[in-house]
């Protein structure tokens, strides 16, 4: 009985979750917040902020910088979205929000960027990394490289998930100013609100059903994305975005101690947000230049396109119709002089006729 007690010991402690070798970290957690900014998210006007550049723990906010880099990797054809992903041993071990990947499974590029965006799964992003970058490591490099680039100069990442810490390593770090910046890069790209912008999408041919954890979305008018982010010494945070009359308001809430809260303050963010900018018109070719009326279906004819040369020269009076015209003009011409020659006539007879005597 002894030895299988032992035995049971032994497994419980090689069969430890990751977050038993967790480094510990300072708790930043905040009532209502830690730090909180609202931008005009097409121009990149900040509208409001408090304690925008105070150090935060991005949590999984922190794969919002996967999304663009592997995005970027798409548009520069280095990565496909129908690419087939092999599931490292890595992946299969990660703990957290996971869809539950085998290390035997394979998934499209497509499939994980759901996965990652929509049920923030720390085994999507492991396997992400590793077929874009070769290794986590390297994709972290990626990951610092582009922050640097896009000038996020507060901003340290180490891992590609948003875990907290292991054993001996940093956690990763940004601010509510370093994550307006990302998100102005987003929004460049209106792709991204393919996958943060899911509400609920099966996986694995349906046996799984993803959920959303920005519980914004259907809730506040416009809301399309971005991302949530949570663990105990990082509190509750989100970047949320919303688009409303041609306006798009980012609002980034970070380290609140409250689920609720958070949620509840950056709605009010975002309709603050929108209270301050008037309805913009959209700058597409669409609204620029319109489409020109339909013809009717009962006069509809075919119009043979205008000839410049002929279209510039003057009228000319060289046919025959012409000078047809000119004539009869003359003759009705003559006519109407010799009218008006009889009556004048007619009336100075009458003249000296009335001096005369005569009625």
């Amino acid at each position: 009985m002894r030895r299988i007690f032992l035995l049971l010991v032994l497994c419980f402690l090689s069969a430890r979750p990751a977050w038993a070798e967790r480094g510990k970290v300072d708790d930043l957690a905040r009532d209502p917040y830690a730090a909180a900014l609202v931008m005009d998210g097409d121009t990149g006007k900040v509208l409001f902020e408090e304690h925008a550049d105070m150090l935060v723990y991005p949590a999984s906010v922190l794969k919002l910088m996967d999304l663009l880099v592997i995005l970027e990797h798409i548009e520069q054809k280095k990565v496909g979205l129908d690419d087939m992903v092999q599931v490292s041993a890595e992946a299969a071990h990660m703990g957290g929000s996971q869809v539950y990947l085998d290390a035997v499974e394979q998934f499209s590029v497509e499939d994980l960027l759901y996965a990652l965006a929509v049920q923030s799964a720390n085994d999507a992003a492991v396997a992400l990394a590793g077929h874009v970058a070769g290794s986590t490591e390297a994709f972290v490099g990626l990951m610092n490289r582009r922050a640097q680039e896009l000038g996020m100069k507060s901003s340290h990442f180490y891992s590609v998930h948003g875990l907290p810490p292991a054993k001996g390593q940093k956690p990763d770090e940004t601010t509510a100013r370093d994550l307006a910046i990302l998100s102005r890069e987003l929004v460049k790209r209106p792709q991204i609100f393919t996958y943060t912008g899911t509400r609920e999408r099966p996986f694995r041919d349906g046996k799984f059903i993803m959920r959303n954890h920005n519980h914004l979305l259907g809730l506040v008018d416009g809301c399309d994305g971005f991302k949530t982010g949570y663990f105990q010494a990082a509190g509750f945070s989100i970047v949320a975005t919303a688009k409303r009359d041609g306006v798009r308001i980012v609002a980034i809430v970070m380290g609140s101690k409250d689920r609720k809260i958070r949620d509840a303050k950056a709605a009010e963010l975002l309709a603050k947000g929108f209270a301050l900018m008037p309805a913009r018109q959209e700058t597409s070719a669409a609204v620029l230049a319109p489409p020109p009326l339909p013809v009717p279906k009962e006069t509809a004819v075919e119009v043979a396109p205008v000839q410049p040369d002929k279209a510039t020269k003057p009228l000319q009076a060289s046919s025959s119709g012409g000078w047809k015209m000119f004539f009869l003009g003359l003759a009705v011409g003559m006519a109407l002089t010799a009218i008006v020659a009889v009556y004048l006539s007619g009336t100075q007879s009458r003249k000296h006729s009335s001096r005369r005597g005569y009625l």
